[in-house]
């Protein structure tokens, strides 16, 4: 059985984006939990989360992954703005 694995990515405009975290099996679920708890959009992908597991906080995704990130990112900001259109209607 594989251990589950998640990987947090952020990206500040700069330069790539980065791993701000990478963590295995019960770690994996906390840090999940940790997301979960600040509202942090989560994007499954097991392929993508194996490619980026080996890699450190700080290291920058490499070019050849560019284009599975930019998805993450994608949905993350499609999940953010349908959000923000709710709080908006029913706050108005």
């Amino acid at each position: 059985m594989k251990k589950k694995k998640a990987i947090a990515l952020g990206y500040e405009g700069n330069d790539a984006p980065s791993v701000l975290a990478s963590a295995k099996g019960v770690l994996a679920e906390k840090l999940l939990e940790i997301a979960r708890s600040h509202d942090v959009p989560i994007y499954e992908d097991a392929d993508l989360a194996e490619a980026l597991s080996g890699m450190n906080a700080g290291d920058q995704i490499p070019e050849n992954l560019f284009r599975a990130v930019a998805e993450v990112f994608a949905y993350c900001y499609r999940i953010n703005d349908r959000l923000k259109r709710r709080l908006d209607e029913l706050f108005q």
